[in-house]
């Protein structure tokens, strides 16, 4: 009883908040080397956006401290009614907002714009939860995992209705939950592959195929669908060897006959032959499971069709579903195009990460900052602000907080008591993670440019807030453990 009188605030992780507030400083005093001059006084003023990002802040950790201050069982029993609110307002946001750079996603509230989007992925993770925390539920089950995969595609659909393809893509994070809740690993390897055809197939689609007519990416593609169907024959049937060894035979003879005939009589699309020999593996794979009835041949023989299809569907799809901006940024970053404009932003502010050295410019200093070089360089892309400013050392350092931030929540979500509690706690490292893999990524020329925000560190109320909501939930559920 005495423990229970205990305020939930000293029962709170010190590491996580902590790093939190760590990572609050070091992301305001990146805003100021982003936004202001040496001599500059006005850091406070509601006019700067270093005053404003204050009080963003100070209003964090108020929110933090309510979120505190409400029993945890609340979260749970209302997360349905937090999920279906949420998908309400991400409806209704493309009617009554404002056109911000050809996305309908600010709500204007006064003197100030929220972004729901920010807020539905801490609703999304709790409905999960709640959902996942059901007696006798589990993902690998189908329809279990149907149902969980709908609570992700509705706001995530609703999204992309605002065209913020890049908040969208953040709902893709929740597959790793998915994976440590029992999804199967069959699903996680297609994704997997799915962005090896779409990185191959795409990026080497203008690169010749030295002695044929075709490209490298297609005939690549094609080869690596066959070793993968050869390999899930030989892990999902291990006492049927002589199939391995057929097809495995079979590919080797056919890309070798199709490279001779191509280099010796008359040079042709090498891509055709391999095409065939997937064709036939695919009708064999359905013939083998008609014949023994085993749901491995199937789910092989699907995945073999899949491929094949993924792999012309996307490229039907770059080159005529979507618009011209987004088709050039994914060029660009598999670099089969070359286009200024669509490079700029990342090629200066890689310009202005190296050139802060080992120890950076000075907090202030950065010449790439000052004079405006690299667009958004308070908000997507503050990350370079912190490579010119502080160097190698301070990136590398900043890259840390979020290590250890992304482990301790891990060993926290690890430590829960009920499944509510370690899905919840698997959804917002999930959460993080892909913020931190994708904007860095971006900054840096390794992930296309998609407008994501860098937790804690880019401007900006409605992300704030939302990374607030998400962390001091958990850690409030958290706190309620240590009380059990």
């Amino acid at each position: 009883m005495r423990e229970n009188s205990i305020n939930p605030i000293f029962r709170i992780d010190i590491w996580v908040l902590l790093l939190y507030f760590v990572l609050l400083f070091c992301g305001w005093v990146s805003v100021c080397g982003a936004s202001h001059d040496i001599g500059d006084v006005d850091f406070l003023s509601w006019q700067s956006r270093t005053g404003k990002q204050l009080v963003w802040i100070a209003c964090s950790i108020g929110l933090g401290a309510v979120i505190m201050m409400i029993e945890d069982r609340y979260y749970e029993i209302l997360a349905d009614l937090f999920y279906w609110v949420m998908v309400v307002i991400l409806f209704i946001t493309p009617f009554i907002a404002n056109d911000v750079k050809g996305s309908r996603s600010w709500i204007p509230l006064g003197p100030v714009s929220l972004q729901p989007a920010e807020f539905a992925k801490c609703a999304t993770a709790l409905a999960l939860a709640k959902l996942i925390n059901q007696y006798g539920f589990t993902l690998n089950k189908r329809q279990n995992l149907i149902r969980a995969a709908i609570i992700v595609l509705i706001p995530l659909v609703l999204i992309i209705m605002q065209k913020e393809t890049g908040s969208a893509l953040v709902y893709c994070s929740f597959s790793l939950m998915f994976y440590r809740e029992g999804m199967p690993g069959c699903i996680l390897f297609c994704a997997v592959a799915a962005v090896v055809y779409f990185v191959v197939g795409i990026g080497y689609s203008l690169t010749p195929l030295p002695g044929t007519t075709g490209d490298v990416g297609e005939f690549a593609v094609l080869n690596i669908i066959w070793i993968f169907v050869v390999a899930m024959v030989r892990i999902y049937l291990p006492r049927q060897p002589e199939h391995v060894r057929r097809l495995t035979v079979l590919g080797i003879a056919v890309n070798v006959l199709a490279w001779s005939v191509s280099a010796i009589f008359v040079p042709f699309d090498l891509s055709w032959a391999i095409l065939g020999l997937n064709a036939f593996i695919a009708a064999y794979l359905g013939w083998m499971w008609a014949g023994q009835r085993l749901s491995q041949w199937f789910l092989i023989f699907i995945f073999s069709i899949g491929s094949i299809g993924f792999l012309y569907l996307s490229d039907f799809t770059l080159n005529s579903l979507l618009k011209d901006y987004q088709r050039t940024r994914i060029c660009v970053l598999l670099g089969i195009e070359e286009d200024r404009d669509a490079a700029y932003n990342v090629n200066q502010s890689k310009i202005a990460i190296g050139s802060g050295g080992l120890m950076g410019k000075g907090f202030m200093n950065g010449t790439q900052t000052k004079l405006d070089y690299v667009p958004e360089q308070d908000t997507d892309f503050i990350f370079c602000t912190v490579g010119e400013e502080e160097g190698f050392v301070g990136a590398t350092f900043v890259l840390l907080l979020f290590l250890a931030l992304i482990l301790r929540l891990l060993y926290l979500a690890e430590q829960q008591v009920t499944v509510f509690g370690r899905v919840f706690g698997y959804c917002v490292l999930s959460i993080l993670l892909f913020h931190v893999f994708i904007n860095i990524g971006m900054v840096t020329g390794l992930a296309p440019v998609i407008g994501i925000p860098l937790p804690f560190f880019s401007y900006g109320g409605s992300s704030l807030w939302g990374f607030t909501f998400l962390l001091f939930i958990f850690l409030r559920i958290d706190a309620g453990r240590k009380r059990r």
